[in-house]
């Protein structure tokens, strides 16, 4: 059956959600324009909101809405350790797991030569310019154990090496082939705790 060009864009943009397939943006669609139109209207007002007001920290990438975000304006934190991580979501987990204390860089994505995603896109420049400061000691690589996460963490660490930073990748507790946002707290923060140096 055909839909109508707007109920087709809603089905369509539905679709651009991570896991959502034809079927569920078509099931979501219709759940939202049937019996959830107040819900509909929220969304699409928080939705509006957050792309006007979210933006990244100028410090490690991470979505917020000011200037910095809520661990690089913390001044408890341990500047002198610096975890890189994929995605925003990374950032929740680890934070979830209790068991780190340092600061975050989030790369918004991995290496991927065939998608046009260079270390120019991860935000290598700016990394590189928080490691001339000389204020870090340690970076932890937190990248996802892909194979575009383990290419990834080869070139940070290689990136670290040259500015005298030693490297470290988390221990392999985390699920190969698996994504740090669907990790439970106890193997983060055990992954986290068994990092070793990388040679």
């Amino acid at each position: 059956m055909k839909h109508s060009a707007a109920l087709s864009a809603l089905i369509d943009a539905l679709r651009s959600l991570p896991g959502v397939g034809p079927k569920g943006a078509q099931r979501m669609a219709f759940h939202l324009l049937q019996d959830g139109r107040p819900a509909a209207r929220a969304l699409s007002q928080a939705l509006v909101q957050a792309l006007e007001r979210v933006g990244r920290c100028s410090r490690c990438r991470m979505l917020t809405e000011g200037p910095l975000c809520v661990v690089c304006a913390h001044p408890g934190r341990d500047a002198s350790t610096l975890c890189i991580v994929e995605s925003p979501a990374d950032v929740v987990a680890i934070e979830q797991s209790g068991g780190y204390r340092g600061r975050y860089f989030v790369l918004m994505g991995h290496l991927s030569p065939l998608d046009g995603v260079g270390p120019e896109q991860l935000g290598a420049r700016e990394l590189e310019s928080q490691l001339q400061e000389g204020g870090v000691r340690e970076v932890i690589l937190a990248t996802n154990p892909t194979v575009e996460g383990e290419a990834t963490a080869h070139f940070l660490s290689e990136l670290a090496r040259a500015h005298g930073v030693s490297a470290s990748r988390i221990a392999h507790g985390v699920p190969v082939g698996g994504e740090l946002e669907y990790v439970d707290g106890g193997t983060l923060a055990h992954a986290l705790a068994g990092r070793q140096l990388l040679r």
